[in-house]
């Protein structure tokens, strides 16, 4: 029986060598390959500052921090979305809002929603660009402005996205991504947190390791003798084993997003007769990361979605969710706050996220396609 992953690896020899590389350079924690990571990927990015972390989860945490949030305070975020964008706001204490999606053509944030959760203790909104797609930055940085509200893009899911021109990441007032192996860009672990305003961008470099003036690598090399520590700062270092893997990953990446376009167009055009499913971000003309492929299921419910996703796995193909609906866990039944989230509800048991990855075959994702819609069609007759 054909087995189809949910993603495989962009790795070949570019990866090896570059790994061997920083072993034989004898200096395999933080030093010139962050350095380097962090130098491209403002090129690429067009943004002034970048600083390689541990993961995105240390990103978000350190957005926070260096935006002042505190006790009390509240930050709007989707429901929608991986847990951690929602811990990171329990890390500073602050109280986690959260807001519908626009819909299920659309699983970004609805600003609508978000103007309706403010209040007077609201001092943040931290968007997450669903798959690349971007939310409404327009309407949401008017909001945020009007009601003067910082803005945390997380972008784990969007590197090279763009919202009407411009990287997604760099419009809000810091912007997080993420490394992750599963992610576009995959290093096993490791993130970066990017900004244009360069006294964010001291704190979040010095918080990043300890609060010190200086860091080892400065002092290997003999660019200084001696530090301060001036915040309590965290070990929140990317190492340049995992840097070396996603300069390399950076470097394939416009290459495999031009793969993961002509993958998705390929989906569209096979399953967009298909009644049963819903297909988000058709009308979307942007440039985008297609980190995923998800589709939601019509006039479904959770026993159902997951029954679909059995008879998918039966005949080899792995699928996924993206997301449970944060606000339903347990540990934020009591916490979180926000208005009704109807859509994100409906979309986090129905949403099925199909196999993409640059490397995935025409023939594969045609078999795919062909069971799902087989599958379907079983659910219409029954």
């Amino acid at each position: 029986m054909r087995q189809i992953p949910l993603f495989n690896l962009n790795y070949d020899e570019a990866e090896i060598q570059a790994v061997t590389e920083v072993i034989h350079s004898k200096w395999i924690s933080s030093g010139p390959k962050c350095q380097e990571l962090e130098k491209l990927f403002c090129e690429c990015l067009n943004v002034q500052y970048a600083y390689a972390v541990a993961n995105c989860t240390s990103a978000l945490h350190l957005a926070l921090q260096v935006l002042g949030i505190t006790k009390d305070d509240e930050v709007i975020v989707p429901s929608l979305t991986f847990v951690a964008t929602v811990n990171a706001v329990r890390y500073v204490d602050a109280v986690p809002v959260f807001c519908d999606i626009v819909s299920t053509r659309d699983l970004t944030l609805n600003a609508k929603s978000i103007e309706r959760s403010i209040t007077s203790k609201t001092k943040a909104i931290i968007v997450m660009h669903y798959a690349g797609f971007p939310c409404d930055m327009g309407k949401i940085m008017e909001i945020a402005q009007e009601h003067h509200l910082y803005v945390i893009e997380d972008a784990c899911h969007g590197p090279l996205s763009e919202y009407k021109g411009i990287k997604l990441g760099t419009i809000g007032d810091i912007g997080c991504f993420s490394f992750y192996s599963n992610k576009n860009m995959s290093a096993g672990e490791g993130g970066m947190v990017v900004t244009n305003d360069s006294k964010l961008g001291e704190k979040i470099k010095l918080l990043r390791s300890h609060g010190m003036t200086a860091v080892s690598y400065d002092k290997a090399k003999g660019h200084a003798t001696g530090y301060d520590v001036m915040e309590l700062g965290y070990n929140y270092r990317m190492d340049d084993i995992r840097a070396a893997l996603a300069i390399s990953q950076l470097k394939k990446l416009p290459a495999d997003l031009e793969k993961r376009k002509d993958l998705r167009e390929q989906y569209i055009d096979r399953l967009s007769g298909c009644s049963g499913i819903i297909i988000p971000f058709m009308q979307c003309k942007e440039y985008v990361s297609n980190y995923i492929f998800p589709i939601i299921l019509k006039d479904s419910n959770l026993g159902e979605r997951e029954q679909v996703r059995r008879q998918l796995s039966e005949v080899g193909i792995q699928t996924s969710v993206h997301y449970p609906a944060v606000h339903k866990f347990g540990i934020y039944r009591e916490v979180g706050s926000g208005s009704d989230l109807l859509v994100t509800e409906y979309v986090s048991d129905c949403e099925i996220t199909l196999p993409l990855y640059g490397c995935l075959g025409m023939e594969d994702l045609g078999y795919v396609c062909d069971n799902l819609i087989k599958i379907c069609e079983r659910r219409k007759m029954h």
